[in-house]
């Protein structure tokens, strides 16, 4: 592993900012520190800078033990939340600030600099100031910026909070792609989940200072290890006593949490579900969002308000309509792990979720209920 913590606590008096962190990252990853606030990120990356020392256990980058050495030994870039770019330097020479700090011929720096301008595409704004930036373009400067030095590993605290929101979703793409070009090591912090799934490689979710679970975006949000990240990730509603719901016995976890692909609503009038009308639930759609794409709509299903997706092709619904409801899975837990828990009712149709939506087309291809 390019990237190893080993056991890593970090104390603030009785505050456990980090309790016994424990994991390793390849080189070359692009690796997203996923958690809400409050929840140890932040410091986790700190600390991989110098720029909080831990309480106990051991950082290695490249192999090499880091406790004891400085930021500026670590190798380290750092891109900071408010990007801390020097007003009064224009951009190139903000770009050139870490360079002239290690003494680099100033040939070397103009080299390394204009090559930065044009891999940020910033080359035409060499000789304006911050305050004459826009908010994605002073991100690329602070991004080039840290670049300059050659760091081993590149930290982001937070890189897109202080964008808007258009902004921010094109710069994703580019910040995914600019790590790709330049091949750097690369953490970043962030607690929007959709960030995360969108840019990283692999995600590390955090809570209360512990690791939650780590790997993939698709690992991450289809298989959750715990209670935190099954209601963490994705847009979740946590039901207690869900063995009350068809399909799902009575079982030794008391509450379950649902997520809106896992629910399927239709009019009981819909020829198509006329086989599913017996296993389904009767629910009550008690209000409408319009997402672009799709509708957001919430459900009441025996008192508890569960959310559905609904594509805007499909036929047009309203609040106070009465729908059947049919669930095809939730994820159980108990006091440690999320379990995945299949609907029964489903399985002695012999028929599952991926297999339904086949019913949700004519024959000329377009949704019809």
């Amino acid at each position: 592993m390019y990237v190893e913590l080993k056991d890593i606590c970090k104390n603030f008096g009785d505050f456990k900012a980090s309790d016994h962190v424990s994991f390793g990252i390849e080189k070359g990853k692009l690796v997203a520190l996923l958690g809400p606030s409050g929840s140890g990120k932040t410091t986790i990356l700190r600390m991989l800078a110098g720029l909080d020392m831990p309480t106990s256990g051991d950082i290695y980058i490249d192999g090499v033990r880091v406790n004891d050495l400085s930021p500026k030994e670590r190798g380290i870039g750092f891109v900071f939340q408010s990007y801390a770019l020097f007003r009064y330097m224009n951009v190139y020479d903000n770009i050139a600030f870490g360079l002239e700090i290690q003494k680099e011929p100033k040939a070397r720096i103009r080299e390394r600099v204009e090559e930065l301008l044009e891999l940020t595409d910033l080359k035409d704004l060499g000789g304006r100031y911050p305050n004459q930036l826009s908010g994605g373009q002073r991100q690329r400067v602070a991004f080039a910026r840290a670049l300059a030095p050659r760091p081993s590993l590149l930290l982001l605290d937070e890189p897109f909070a202080a964008i808007d929101a258009k902004v921010r979703q094109e710069l994703r793409s580019w910040l995914r792609e600019m790590i790709f070009k330049v091949g750097v090591t690369s953490i970043f912090v962030t607690h929007d989940q959709d960030e995360a799934v969108e840019v990283a490689d692999e995600i590390i979710v955090t809570n209360k200072g512990r690791i939650e679970q780590m790997g993939s975006p698709v690992e991450i949000y289809q298989n959750p290890k715990t209670p935190f990240v099954s209601g963490f990730i994705g847009r979740s509603t946590v039901v207690e006593d869900y063995h009350k719901l068809k399909g799902f016995p009575q079982g030794k976890y008391k509450k379950a949490v649902i997520r809106p692909e896992f629910i399927e609503a239709f009019k009981s009038d819909n020829e198509r579900f006329k086989n599913f009308v017996e296993i389904s639930e009767k629910g009550k759609i008690v209000d409408i969002l319009f997402r672009g794409s799709s509708y957001e709509v919430k459900l009441d299903v025996n008192g508890v308000i569960l959310t559905a997706y609904r594509s805007i092709d499909r036929r047009p619904i309203h609040v106070g309509d009465d729908m059947n409801v049919i669930i095809y899975r939730v994820y159980a837990l108990d006091d440690d792990r999320a379990y995945l828990v299949e609907n029964e009712e489903l399985k002695r149709l012999d028929v599952d979720n991926v297999h339904l939506e086949s019913y949700l087309y004519s024959s000329e291809g377009y949704f019809v209920i």
